[in-house]
């Protein structure tokens, strides 16, 4: 499988990331090894993210941080899309519009 994060999952790590970095950089980066490793296990073993909120997403729970990783899994083309990074405080799908990602 090819691993490949869509640009507003990108905009998202970025900005979460960035967020702990303010107070502590160190932090920050131990989150991002983490988020990355786990996101890596998809690789090998795509469906051990739970059933999405969203038909047809699959989501993985980042341990020992807030993060939720949002993926859809393309059987057909070999990809994982990693489309949000979200933290799990947020609402998830967005309540205004539901049916997009």
């Amino acid at each position: 499988m090819i691993l490949r994060w869509l640009p507003r999952a990108i905009a998202d790590r970025d900005a979460q990331l960035d967020f702990i970095a303010q107070d502590n950089i160190s932090a920050a980066i131990e989150q991002g090894d983490r988020i990355e490793a786990h996101v890596m296990r998809l690789v090998e073993h795509p469906k051990i993210g739970r059933a999405g909120r969203k038909k047809g997403t699959r989501e993985l729970v980042v341990s020992r941080t807030a993060f939720i990783v949002v993926y859809r899994i393309d059987d057909e083309n070999q990809i994982i899309q990693i489309l949000r990074l979200l933290h799990g405080a947020q609402q998830w799908p967005p309540e205004k519009n539901r049916k997009s990602v």
